[in-house]
């Protein structure tokens, strides 16, 4: 990027105070087993640190201690950490699973931020354990800075997790040597419904073999399963490392709970692995691990419960709608009713979304979406064919949840809101949909693009159908031809944004795990389709 900030002074720090939180070591026992609290010394941070949601001049920090203690963060505008300033932080203990989440408040814009996190015995303040530290760059407050950000989601899927034959979650490291201003983790962040066994068959006769815990081996159903589902992942050292270095906007879809739930289902008695059979209690306690694991703005003390959407406002040139196309949606149907008003979105969440688009001053409206709008994603889970995102795969006039984007389409057309990008995961392919009212039968909007990235590491799947209502041509695809490809084999992605503050022009890459660019596409700003 021509004027991106502080890139040198970033770098610096990898080689330097970050190399400490790379280097950490986990606790007894990680390779085999949940990992085992050591209850003499000093409190340890060893799940590393994360930042999230950060904004012009606000982020959220978090951390996990193995026993109680005292969070405290110092924020400093160097790696030095010569001048520091002292934010206090929540008593991590039991109730949260020893995890806390600190606003740090009146940062400066457009600016490198370093921090550390102290965790303090809560009888004994003066004894602290070994600072664990990190860094972001907060929102431009000039639009001439430029940024780039990443997405992908789907982590940990289909049985295959953390390989360390294969180096572990190594599309971190990819994704991380660019040096991104923030991370959009497009849901299926866990598979608290796929349980990780130590070692998988692949077509050639070779075997992957897994990092495993206890409470991956058996689907999620308890609040602690659930918890566990979010430690695996931070077994990795890759993503610790990123996670250190690289902030997160997190947003949720069904495997965080259960394949393809909605709100109200019973599971059926014939799937014996669940006991709990009310999909309304496994959310509950998924919700909760969710808040406690990733620092998301509206999940935080104070904040409206349970609420995953909202709008990350990143400088003049960007806002990001965070979609949740999960919680407020109806039961999966066969999508043919001509009349939806609840819809993917639900009501209340629908009209947040016009209501923001409609008063955002920013350039690009990124709208990132747990759920592609075009392409045909089934649900047979409950033996019959269901649909599972938005399109059902008739292309004649809108149906059933296709209703609910129609309004928002035509909202968005009328309302002369220019700059809308749809990014997604989710079906565990790459592609770049175009979507044009020449080629749809809903012909009421404005052109327009979704990109689709991920997985991150799971199976990989063939591409999608595409559903003709809103018109959509598939301009570039990288899929395989069979199902359930291990991330051994390839086929793991992530997106790349980048927005010139100069131009005011967003480039869009789609990459493959070691960061070799697929796809590009360049889309000029101020305008209301593409």
């Amino acid at each position: 990027m021509s004027d991106h900030p502080s890139v040198p002074a970033r770098r610096s720090v990898l080689r330097g105070s970050l190399a400490a939180s790379a280097a950490l070591a986990l606790p007894v026992g990680v390779g085999s087993a949940a990992p085992a609290f050591a209850l003499s010394g000093r409190p340890r941070a060893a799940w590393g640190v994360q930042a999230g949601d950060v904004t012009a001049d606000s982020g959220l920090v978090w951390v996990r201690s193995d026993r109680p203690a005292r969070m405290v963060v110092e924020v400093s505008p160097t790696e030095s950490f010569r001048r520091v300033r002292r934010v206090p932080g929540p008593l991590l203990g039991g109730d949260t699973d020893f995890t806390g989440t600190t606003r740090l408040r009146g940062l400066p814009p457009g600016e490198q931020v370093h921090y550390r996190v102290l965790l303090a015995d809560p009888d004994d303040p003066r004894r602290t354990g070994e600072p664990v530290t990190g860094t972001f760059r907060t929102a431009p407050a000039r639009r001439r800075q430029g940024l780039r950000f990443l997405w992908s989601g789907d982590l940990a899927g289909q049985g295959w997790g953390i390989n360390p034959d294969l180096g572990g979650y190594r599309i971190y490291d990819a994704m991380a040597r660019l040096d991104p201003d923030f991370f959009l983790l497009s849901g299926d962040s866990v598979y608290a419904d796929g349980p990780i066994a130590a070692t998988a068959a692949l077509p050639d006769g070779r075997v992957y073999r897994n990092v495993v815990t206890e409470e991956k081996s058996k689907v999620a159903e308890t609040l602690a399963e659930f918890r566990g589902n979010f430690r695996y992942n931070l077994l990795d050292e890759n993503l610790r490392r990123f996670n250190a270095r690289v902030p997160t906007i997190v947003q949720w879809d069904d495997h965080e709970v259960r394949n393809n739930w909605y709100p109200g289902q019973i599971i059926a008695d014939t799937d014996a692995r669940y006991t709990e059979k009310r999909v309304d209690v496994l959310v509950e306690r998924a919700r909760r691990a969710v808040s406690e694991y990733y620092p998301v703005s509206t999940l935080t003390p104070g904040r409206r419960e349970g609420r995953m959407y909202r709008v990350v406002r990143h400088g003049p040139l960007l806002d990001v709608f965070v979609l949740d196309m999960r919680t407020y949606r109806n039961a999966n149907s066969s999508g043919t009713g001509s009349v939806d008003p609840q819809g993917i979105l639900g009501r209340e969440q629908l009209e947040w979304l016009k209501r923001e688009l409609a008063r955002s001053n920013a350039v690009w409206k990124v709208i990132a979406a747990d759920m592609p709008l075009g392409l045909v994603v089934p649900d047979t889970t409950e033996g019959r064919r269901n649909v599972e995102a938005v399109a059902q795969g008739d292309p004649g006039a809108p149906l059933g949840r296709e209703l609910q984007i129609a309004e928002l389409l035509r909202f968005v057309k009328h309302r002369r809101i220019t700059g809308t990008v749809w990014l997604t995961a989710d079906v565990h392919h790459t592609s770049a949909q175009h979507y044009q009212p020449s080629r749809a039968a809903f012909t009421d909007f404005e052109p327009f693009w979704e990109f689709v990235s991920g997985p991150l590491n799971a199976g990989a799947f063939p591409a999608s159908a595409l559903d003709g209502t809103f018109g959509p041509e598939r301009v570039f695809v990288k899929a395989p031809t069979a199902s359930n490809v291990s991330p051994a084999e390839g086929y793991q992605f992530f997106g790349e944004v980048e927005i010139d503050g100069g131009s005011g022009e967003m480039t869009v890459r789609l990459r493959e795990q070691d960061g070799a660019v697929l796809f590009t596409k360049v889309l000029r700003p101020g305008l209301v389709g593409q």
